[in-house]
């Protein structure tokens, strides 16, 4: 009679506590981040009233009887699975569609978490607003001019420096990928200007110095009159005649001339002391003075106009002239205007001379067994024994996911599967209930036997 009196307190117990777990459900119903958790139950210890026996010649086998002792909670599990998206339009708010988490840090304690209602704060650093911690992630590093982002590195605290500075960026390498009329009339060095200007093909591009100054640098386009296929290719900066040459040093003249096959591929380019480049990479270098300096500075920098034998630079084709290049690698001097974080977790900076700068990358971390990672509260987890250790890495890798910015992820409760379990509970409740409600009528019997 004892054993149906304590099996039903351990049903009331255990029932609230999965009512506690479903409470908290619901309260986090609209928490960002936020993963459910679910109770299972198990049965107690069963007392041995006889055992099993097994079957001879005369009779069968017989089962055990056993009487049971109640019930326990067999775990409280976090339901890991992916919530919904809610498009806050804000740039610093970012989900992960995947199965990876922010790292978050508080000094040297390292958080994990879904939720990313991220900011900035005065100092620029990516932070929780709720509690100051720091996201962490990778910062990009100047490396010979090219900024590049380790992310087998150390993590660090996100920085973006908003407003500062982009210095001046001297023009080092310009491209040309563009095409020479075939059809265009040679015409002799000794014909009259006009008529050498009504047959040359100009294109201009601007060009930086050191301070940033602009300059524009002209390429004038003339047909050979004393080689088929040949051009003859004048350049100035700023109206004055700039050097050009195949070699490595200063010097030379304004002239040089670009050769090309039958096929209209450029072949070979000459300058003016007879340097020939006819294989791979064609450039010319050209040197400047840059006016205004003292003392008097000269500058430099390369025309890309393609490879040798291929159609990837500068083609001679009966088609329109297209001499333009198509970028050069230098810029003024700018401000850090804006940012974004695209879906590898890569912050870009937008400046106001029109670079695009990667500044850092969200870093993502993995667990073998997610479901056991420990609550810290605020929507953070901490390893536990059983979670296994951080695979700390970007995302798009080891199952992370993708980083979703100006969205947040929602909490994955599903509150008509909250209310069925609700009803549930309720019910197992009452019905433990009612069996010690039963016993104690039953024990009140037997008390009265005596009269």
């Amino acid at each position: 009679m004892m054993r149906s009196l304590y099996s039903g307190v351990a049903g009331l117990q255990n029932h609230q506590i999965r009512m506690d777990v479903i409470g908290n459900n619901v309260a986090n119903v609209n928490t960002t981040g936020f993963k459910k958790g679910r109770v299972t139950f198990q049965d107690m210890i069963s007392q041995m009233i006889s055992g099993a026996a097994k079957p001879t010649d005369e009779v069968g086998g017989v089962n055990p009887k056993q009487v049971g002792l109640g019930m326990l909670i067999s775990a409280i599990d976090t339901i890991h699975t992916q919530g919904s998206l809610q498009t806050t339009g804000k740039k610093t708010d970012v989900s992960i569609s995947g199965e990876g988490f922010f790292i978050i840090q508080d000094g040297e304690r390292r958080f994990f978490t879904r939720a990313g209602a991220f900011s900035l704060d005065e100092n620029g650093t990516l932070v929780n607003p709720s509690n100051g911690m720091r996201v962490q992630g990778w910062l990009a590093e100047n490396i010979a001019g090219e900024y590049v982002i380790n992310t087998s590195g150390d993590l660090n605290d996100i920085v973006i420096p908003v407003y500062s500075k982009d210095l001046p960026l001297a023009t080092d390498n310009i491209v040309y990928r563009c095409n020479l009329d075939q059809r265009a009339v040679p015409i002799a060095e000794d014909s009259s200007p006009k008529e050498i200007l009504e047959n040359t093909h100009t294109a201009t591009i601007e060009i930086f110095d050191s301070l940033g100054n602009t300059h524009e640098m002209r390429l004038n386009f003339r047909k050979n009159p004393d080689l088929n296929n040949s051009w003859i290719v004048t350049v100035t900066v700023d109206g004055v005649d700039a050097n050009a040459n195949l070699g490595a040093a200063a010097g030379g003249d304004n002239t040089f001339t670009i050769n090309f096959d039958n096929n209209g591929n450029i072949l070979s380019v000459l300058d003016a002391d007879g340097d020939t480049v006819n294989e791979g990479r064609l450039e010319v270098l050209v040197t400047y003075d840059v006016p205004g300096t003292e003392p008097a500075a000269t500058q430099d920098f390369r025309l890309d106009l393609g490879t040798s034998g291929m159609a990837n630079g500068v083609t001679q084709a009966a088609d329109y002239f297209t001499t333009k290049a198509i970028k050069q690698d230098g810029h003024g001097l700018g401000y850090l205007e804006d940012f974004k974080i695209d879906q590898n977790g890569v912050i870009t900076g937008v400046y106001s001379n029109g670079v695009d700068r990667p500044l850092g990358q969200i870093a993502l971390a993995t667990f073998t067994n997610p479901g056991g990672l420990e609550k810290a509260g605020e929507n953070n987890y901490i390893i536990s024994n059983n979670s296994g250790l951080a695979l700390i890495s970007p995302s798009g890798t080891e199952g992370k996911g993708r980083i979703l910015s100006g969205t947040l992820e929602m909490s994955n409760v599903d509150l008509a599967e909250q209310f069925v379990d609700m009803i549930v509970t309720q019910r197992g409740f009452q019905a433990n209930s009612r069996s010690i409600t039963t016993s104690d009528q039953m024990l009140q019997e037997i008390l009265t036997l005596k009269r």
